[in-house]
């Protein structure tokens, strides 16, 4: 009887005022029921909200057309926006099996509702109306007007209602594919688990990694130790581990996940995803995807993003090339002449060549990288930048105890946003790192400033029973990184919040993550945090030098890397006709001219690539060494200046981290550095010599 009377008296949370610490998400609150509850309930609001504006017997205009549904949060939009927001973090940090069955239920609801939206003609003629006839506008407004029109006509707004569905059914299958992507993908990465039970082949593997898969097996009820593929696990493996026969194991897993015969195999996906967004591009008038992408990023055309490609592989290959020969050279050294470098030898040998040239590895920084004082020494490079103060909240719910909430207050200490922080790897979790809001930064018609809440989400080495979390270099950086973009989020200062934070373009959104990371080598900042966490001794001296001067080590075989996804990524999205090759094959090709190490035929990179499958960055991932020119140039700025110059950083928050979408990125670039961006930051910072340059 009690129960029946709860489950009448309950409230689904996201329909009432949420009564925590500055509005922040109730997840302990939360059911999975009421999420399709409310998504149902938020389309209907929206639908009722859109028929209000096409009927208006008024004349279009800004005010009542286009701010009428980006700034009024009291309104239609504050309800689907707030559970999407919920529901689909929760889906990539915290998911289960129910959750991703609502996920194949929710998704086509939600593709079929922006489809009415964008392709409502009534709502269309309005917006159109009010682009062609509009008072003066400030620079904000007249952008998000450029927006709200170039975002109609993008969707398919002036397409024939035949072409309109066809447009539909396109999109709708896009979306579902995506989603089924990333599903396949984390049930095949958390399905592998190499268990060891003798001891012997754990041969080489340092004592921290010993004892994380020693923890990883006491979770799961086994005797010995247990690896897996997410990166905390597996990269230590790769790097240490004597066993060749158990790299080769636990490489090939990793590289053919998804491509097995089972439920997961992601290559008919792929190819469809592929073709599918050809067909959207061409609907829209567009000879291909990347062109349609394009359109809207800094890079402009296919043309110019592999000329900053090539020019990459002119200046950067020789080098890579010498890099791979001396690994392969330190291999046959122990190994003899004959031997061959294969992929799963790569890490194990590079590692043991740092440590003969720099006497230098991961695992002797990790005792000065305890993820607290991390976490002290990251909040306060943004303390001593910016002058904003971090403060724990444990009143502020979370969902899940691995997560961390974080008050933040500005320099004046007046409240500036909540910061979320969720650092280990879980069964319900993607692997990888990345920023996310659960709530965007306005300000309202009665001029409130609703602030945000921010949350970095990553994969990083979990504390053991004998010792807490301590990081490599490589994890500082990526909390370096994402902590980057998420200062982008929390400095948002802007009227309307689709142009706010990190919502720019997308060859743009990386310039404040991987500007950040510039500080991971910087003496005067590890001096501020990385102490002993047994002795309490700061990092010494002769440490950090050796960090720097290890700093390019294999620099250009890294860079190498990533310009070749970003030819992967072009290949795929530059195709005119349908794609019906062999997706393996296709990849080993597109990629080529930037591969300096042999390339396995059984492996692929496609079927796990989420960032241009699944995660918005397909004809895009070349934005990571676009943005790379930006933020060396943009530290150099610092360099001259003063690392931790204020006045500096002041311009940095001013020109670029508060501005948020409201005017074209280079705009926003020149402002802070006063000329356009220049690659010659970036190959000084590499050690890199040529005579090309991007101009």
């Amino acid at each position: 009887m009690t129960e029946n009377i709860e489950r009448k008296e309950r409230k689904n949370p996201f329909f009432e005022p949420y009564n925590t610490p500055h509005d922040t998400v109730p997840f302990d609150r939360i059911r999975l029921e009421d999420f399709e509850e409310a998504f149902i309930e938020g389309i209907r609001r929206d639908n009722e909200q859109i028929e209000k504006t096409i009927n208006n017997p008024d004349k279009p205009t800004f005010d009542n057309t286009i701010i009428n549904g980006d700034d009024d949060k009291e309104g239609y939009y504050d309800l689907l926006s707030r559970v999407s927001n919920v529901f689909f973090n929760l889906l990539s940090a915290e998911t289960n099996d129910k959750m991703n069955e609502l996920a194949q239920k929710i998704q086509p609801m939600l593709t079929q509702h922006a489809n009415d939206v964008r392709l409502n003609k009534k709502l269309f003629e309005r917006v159109r109306h009010v682009h062609r006839f509009h008072r003066i506008l400030t620079k904000e407004e007249k952008q998000l007007l450029n927006d709200n029109y170039d975002g109609f006509v993008r969707s398919g707004a002036l397409l024939s209602d035949e072409d309109k569905e066809k447009l539909r059914k396109l999109t709708e299958e896009a979306s579902m594919l995506s989603l089924q992507f990333s599903q396949n993908l984390l049930k095949e990465n958390k399905a592998y688990k190499l268990h060891i039970t003798d001891e012997q082949q754990l041969e080489g593997l340092p004592e921290t990694a010993r004892e994380a898969a020693a923890a990883t097996a006491k979770e799961q009820g086994l005797e010995g130790w247990v690896f897996t593929l997410d990166y905390p696990s597996y990269s230590p493996f790769m790097t240490y581990a004597a066993n060749r026969e158990l790299r080769q194991q636990m490489y090939m897993a990793r590289n053919t996940e998804c491509t097995h015969d089972n439920a997961e195999n992601n290559i008919e996906i792929c190819k469809r995803l592929i073709n599918l967004r050809r067909e959207i591009a061409q609907l829209l008038g567009y000879k291909t995807y990347a062109e349609y992408v394009l359109k809207k990023r800094m890079a402009g055309t296919a043309k110019n993003v592999y000329r900053l490609l090539y020019e990459l592989i002119d200046a950067y290959k020789p080098t890579a090339i010498k890099e791979v020969k001396a690994i392969e050279r330190m291999a046959q050294e122990t190994q003899g002449r004959k031997f061959k470098l294969m992929p799963w030898d790569f890490g194990y040998y590079a590692h043991k060549l740092q440590l003969k040239k720099f006497n230098i590895d991961s695992e002797m920084l990790r005792p000065y990288f305890e993820l607290s004082n991390v976490i002290k020494g990251v909040f306060g490079l943004a303390t001593k930048l910016y002058g904003i103060t971090f403060k724990e909240n444990k009143d502020i719910p979370v969902y899940h105890p691995d997560v961390k909430a974080y008050e933040v207050f500005d320099k004046d200490g007046s409240y500036l946003a909540v910061f979320y922080a969720d650092f280990y790897p879980r069964k319900g979790k993607q692997g990888g790192a990345w920023m996310t809001e659960f709530q965007g930064q306005w300000i309202d018609r009665k001029g409130v400033n609703v602030r945000p809440h921010v949350s970095v989400v990553m994969n990083l080495t979990k504390p053991t029973d004998t010792k807490p979390a301590l990081l490599t270099l490589g994890e500082v950086e990526t909390f370096l990184h994402e902590f980057g973009h998420s200062l982008h989020g929390m400095f948002a200062n802007t009227r309307f919040e689709s142009l706010s934070g990190t919502n720019v373009m997308w060859d743009f959104v990386e310039l404040p993550s991987q500007f950040m990371e510039n500080y991971s080598v910087q003496k005067e900042f590890l001096r501020t945090f990385a102490f002993h966490y047994k002795t309490g001794e700061v990092i010494p001296d002769d440490l950090i030098d050796r960090i720097v001067k290890s700093r390019n080590f294999n620099v250009a075989y890294a860079c190498l890397r990533q310009v070749s996804f970003g030819l992967l990524d072009m290949a795929y999205y530059t195709k005119r006709k349908p794609f019906d090759e062999d997706l393996i094959k296709f990849e080993k090709e597109a990629w080529k001219d930037a591969m300096v190490t042999e390339q396995l035929p059984n492996t692929c990179m496609t079927v796990q690539f989420s960032h241009i499958m699944a995660g918005g960055y397909a004809a895009g991932y070349y934005s990571y060494k676009w943005a790379e020119v930006l933020d060396a140039d943009a530290f150099s700025v610092f360099k001259r200046h003063g690392i931790f110059d204020q006045k500096t950083a002041q311009r940095f928050r001013d020109t670029i981290l508060s501005r948020g979408g409201t005017e074209h990125p280079m705009a926003l670039f020149k402002a802070f550095k006063g000329k356009d961006p220049s690659i010659k930051a970036l190959l000084q910072r590499n050690g890199i010599r040529v005579e090309n340059r991007i101009k």
